[in-house]
């Protein structure tokens, strides 16, 4: 009843089973399909699923998955499990896979496959679609085919629509323009985002350092890892480690693991404050009105930094920003950050100065208390502007993830920094009357 099915509809429908029915239903399907519909199980089951089955029946998964899907398993699983899977694959998939596991991680070479058509220019059009015809099955994709010279130099490649639309008998040299890009397998998997990014291609040649085409990367892989890159971000921002597993499988231990350690050092930042509290300690006890607004200074001053610091973060991953766009990122930031400080603080005083028409909380100096406020917010808001998004070029330029100065770090450091911008402008403008 599901031969039919697609394979992603299937994998999501057996991934609620248990592990023993999903090996059951596995085992009933031809290699090829039962292959297909593993591919589309998350790691984890995936790794159950090989335990659970006979050794002939998890050979036959695995030797019958495409190199590039079996290399991210093998990949993600651990060390023990990735060498009893390797002993069970065939001779030459296991050389495939010695050899993609061989690049560096995180590089463009763990997820090639070598499964191609690569044809050479002497060749004419109805030889072309002759080899199609014989070999099309084993290729990843049959969208572009590939042009070598008789070393096996990768010299071009031809969209598949030509050669149906091309007479039978022109040759292949007749149709080369020349015009292709490539990766290098020791490329960085960014690298292969950025470049899907900017070409209309579902894949593109790999070739090693003397241009020989040694497999090809598809679009799917790519947009795999530009999710996972993406998510590792986004939790990176939010304070904590990337999980590296969904949210419901991750164990609870690990999951408190990896919030800790930085609430830990975040609340050791905070601690800062209470200190820049008591340092003003004096000034609060006579003008005990400015503790009013200290939440409203130091979170305007945090959400601006956070804003800042995001798109910053945002831009550096797109490659939109490199470090030596600093200045104008600098430059763009201080007029933002004294624009938006101003608007907060006209809002700020105005509402001051209204509430003081129906109220005596502020006293008798309440226009200096909202004078005090509002030029307080143009400072913190512009400092915070500022803070946010320098931090993550600074970070680059270290060499560290731009991701990990998140959005409660940027709030932890201006939360501190506010404190002392907020009592200093008091200490000017309330200077003889409140202090």
């Amino acid at each position: 009843m599901v031969e039919n099915w697609p394979a992603p509809v299937i994998a999501n429908s057996l991934a609620a089973w248990r592990t023993e029915d999903m090996a059951a239903a596995l085992a009933v399907l031809a290699p090829t399909r039962a292959a297909e519909i593993f591919t589309y199980l998350p790691r984890e089951t995936q790794e159950k699923l090989i335990d659970a089955l006979n050794r002939h029946l998890a050979s036959d998964l695995l030797n019958h998955m495409a190199p590039d899907d079996r290399t991210l398993l093998l990949e993600w699983s651990g060390p023990v499990k990735t060498t009893q899977m390797v002993a069970l694959l065939t001779p030459a998939n296991r050389a495939v896979a010695a050899k993609l596991l061989g690049y560096p991680e995180d590089s463009v070479g763990r997820l090639m496959t070598p499964n191609y058509i690569a044809i050479p220019q002497q060749w004419s059009v109805q030889q072309v679609l002759d080899y199609v015809r014989l070999n099309g099955q084993d290729s990843e994709t049959l969208t572009m085919l590939y042009v070598i010279d008789d070393k096996g130099v990768l010299i071009d490649d031809i969209r598949i629509r030509q050669f149906l639309l091309a007479p039978l008998t022109a040759r292949v040299a007749d149709l080369l323009d020349y015009q292709f890009v490539a990766l290098k397998a020791t490329d960085p998997e960014k690298n292969a985002i950025a470049l899907f990014q900017h070409v209309d291609r579902k894949a593109l040649p790999i070739v090693d350092n003397n241009g020989l085409l040694i497999g090809i990367v598809t679009i799917d892989d790519i947009l795999a890892v530009a999710q996972a890159e993406a998510t590792d971000e986004i939790q990176k921002i939010g304070g904590s480690e990337a999980l590296d597993e969904p949210y419901l499988k991750i164990a609870l231990g690990r999951l408190i693991k990896k919030r800790a350690g930085w609430l830990v050092i975040l609340f050791l930042g905070e601690m800062l404050t209470a200190t820049a509290m008591g340092f003003f300690e004096k000034e609060i006890e006579k003008a005990v009105v400015l503790a009013l607004f200290v939440p409203l200074i130091i979170s305007s001053g945090g959400n601006a930094g956070s804003q800042a610091s995001t798109l910053v973060i945002r831009a550096l991953a797109l490659s939109e920003l490199k470090l030596r766009d600093w200045w104008p990122v600098m430059r763009r930031e201080i007029m933002t950050g004294f624009a938006l400080g101003a608007i907060l603080g006209v809002i700020g005083f105005f509402r001051i100065a209204i509430w003081s028409m129906f109220s005596t909380i502020y006293g008798p100096h309440w226009l200096l208390v909202a004078l005090t406020v509002g030029f307080s917010l143009i400072g913190i808001v512009l400092w915070g502007s500022l803070a946010g998004s320098m931090l993550p070029f600074i970070l680059r330029r270290l060499g560290f993830d731009p991701a990990a100065s998140s959005t409660p770090f940027v709030a932890t450091l201006v939360d501190v920094t506010g404190l002392i911008i907020y009592f200093s402008v008091g200490m000017v403008i309330l200077k003889g009357t409140l202090l």
